[in-house]
């Protein structure tokens, strides 16, 4: 249970998080067996040189769009692979367009924000799913995979859809250490689980049992699922006062006119750019407030960390945008990154108010206190802290209103 110094706010933080633990649950033991499936689906199409293409036009769907391409490109587990994908969004003209220009149809094409946009995600899926693509999305869009997260709220809707995301990337891999249940494959070999094995003890030596092997893999699904349950839960009550400090923090400064500025690296910058999207908007009858997203610009971000470096990167727009009113809100997995320990520092120097969601032990943002409000979350594994910390900041934003 959830306590706290703040009763009125402390109820409805519990009911927060216990609609997040039902959804959670509810959501991943209906759909355990197709994302196991689809886990393998999408290995075969990796395995024929096939790549992830994700697409999305409204700013929330953006943010999932860059999160989940940096997910496979980029990833953080020591023996994953690269996988080839590429994000999609309106900056680069209409979807549609950008579909027919790109994809293959040896690809996996994911659509999101697709009840969200007026239609135009489900038509560069449609048009996806004739060019040969297997499409996914998560709400009805003519996709072939459609797992549809069935709640009302939309921040727990996309928390939801984080994770399962999060999942597939995480366990595609299987498939490929079990490369003889792979259609297309580029080579045969027995299975080969390499340094990632420890990721995956309960898997055999069952290269020709697909069947078993999807078994595991929903197992490790409902695993993972209860895994995110539990440190939402940590997340959000163990750090139940900090959010209520924070929240009457930033909501103070955003009456006087002040601004909230977001920042993280990798994941966390995309995780930056929905909190941003979050309180730029209106939805639900919210109050719109302004906020700037300091990884959104490419120019700005290259331009700093080749003249300078990339420890540089926020510290530099704090010092371009900053005032003693404003808020900075900073996202990182381990609490110990250069660059956000950097943009903290100036940004106290300067009179802002600082929040720090981290994870693992908190790092060195919470041992040497370098931010003024600081969420820990209490994990060494990196998608369930980014998928709590989500929770947090969702929450954050609910309290602000």
């Amino acid at each position: 249970m959830i306590g706290g110094s703040f009763p009125v706010l402390t109820e409805r933080l519990q009911a927060l998080l216990d609609a997040r633990t039902e959804a959670n649950r509810v959501f991943f033991e209906a759909h355990a067996e197709a994302v196991a499936r689809l886990c393998h689906r999408m290995a075969e199409r990796f395995a024929r040189g096939g790549r992830l293409v994700a697409f999305g036009c409204t700013p929330t769907a953006r943010s999932d769009v860059r999160h989940i391409a940096v997910e496979f490109v980029h990833p953080v587990i020591v023996g994953k692979r690269a996988l080839p994908a590429i994000g999609l969004a309106r900056e680069g003209g209409e979807l549609v367009r950008q579909v027919e220009l790109i994809v293959r149809a040896a690809d996996i094409a994911i659509g999101f924000g697709v009840d969200e946009d007026g239609g135009e995600a489900a038509r560069a899926l449609q048009l996806a799913r004739h060019r040969g693509c297997l499409t996914i999305a998560f709400a009805p869009g003519g996709a072939e995979w459609e797992i549809e997260p069935a709640v009302a709220d939309r921040y727990v809707r996309q928390e939801l859809v984080e994770t399962l995301y999060h999942v597939l990337w995480e366990l595609v891999h299987v498939f490929f250490e079990h490369r003889g249940l792979l259609e297309g494959r580029s080579e045969r070999r027995t299975h080969d689980s390499g340094a990632s094995s420890f990721l995956y003890p309960f898997l055999a030596e069952r290269e020709h049992d697909l069947e078993a092997v999807l078994d595991d893999v929903r197992t490790s699904v409902l695993m993972k699922a209860h895994e995110v349950g539990a440190l939402r839960a940590q997340t959000l009550s163990e750090n139940a006062d900090t959010l209520f400090e924070a929240a009457t923090s930033v909501r103070e400064r955003l009456e006087r006119g002040g601004v909230l500025l977001a920042l993280g690296n990798g994941g966390s910058a995309t995780d930056a750019m929905d909190l941003v999207a979050d309180f730029r908007s209106d939805a639900d009858g919210r109050h719109a407030w302004p906020a700037i997203d300091l990884t959104e610009d490419p120019a700005i971000l290259t331009a700093i960390a080749n003249d300078i470096g990339t420890e540089a990167i926020f510290l530099r727009q704090v010092i371009a945008y900053g005032h003693e009113a404003d808020v900075l809100v900073a996202l990182s997995t381990s609490g110990n990154s250069l660059n956000v320990i950097e943009a903290l520092g100036e940004a106290r120097r300067r009179g802002l108010e600082t929040i720090a969601m981290v994870g693992y032990d908190g790092g060195r943002v919470l041992s040497e206190r370098l931010a003024d409000h600081v969420v820990v979350t209490r994990s060494q594994h990196i998608p369930r802290i980014q998928e709590a910390q989500a929770s947090a900041y969702h929450v954050l934003r609910q309290l602000v209103s």
